[in-house]
């Protein structure tokens, strides 16, 4: 399955860092990762904008997304179903 994930985060150095530890220790590739900076009047951060496949539930990455610190906000935007050559086969 492939997902796209919206993650809002705090301008921290090391906040890039832990997003893509936990999606690789949570069993998900990367495939593809665009950053966006903001700075608001409010507060200052980043927007990543994540895709990634996995056969695994795409909830055991957003529940451990939203507990990093520097982490505002995990939104789900896309799901989609990719057919791999093993099923294909069968």
């Amino acid at each position: 399955m492939q997902h796209s994930l919206t993650i809002s985060t705090r301008q921290q150095a090391d906040v890039l860092e832990r997003v893509l530890r936990v999606t690789r220790h949570r069993g998900f590739l990367v495939q593809s990762m665009q950053i966006e900076q903001f700075n608001d009047q409010e507060q200052s951060g980043y927007r990543i904008e994540l895709s990634v496949t996995s056969e695994r539930p795409i909830e055991h990455l957003t529940n451990q997304l939203v507990k990093l610190f520097d982490v505002e906000q995990v939104q789900l935007t896309l799901l989609q179903a990719v057919a791999s050559p093993k099923a294909a086969i069968a």
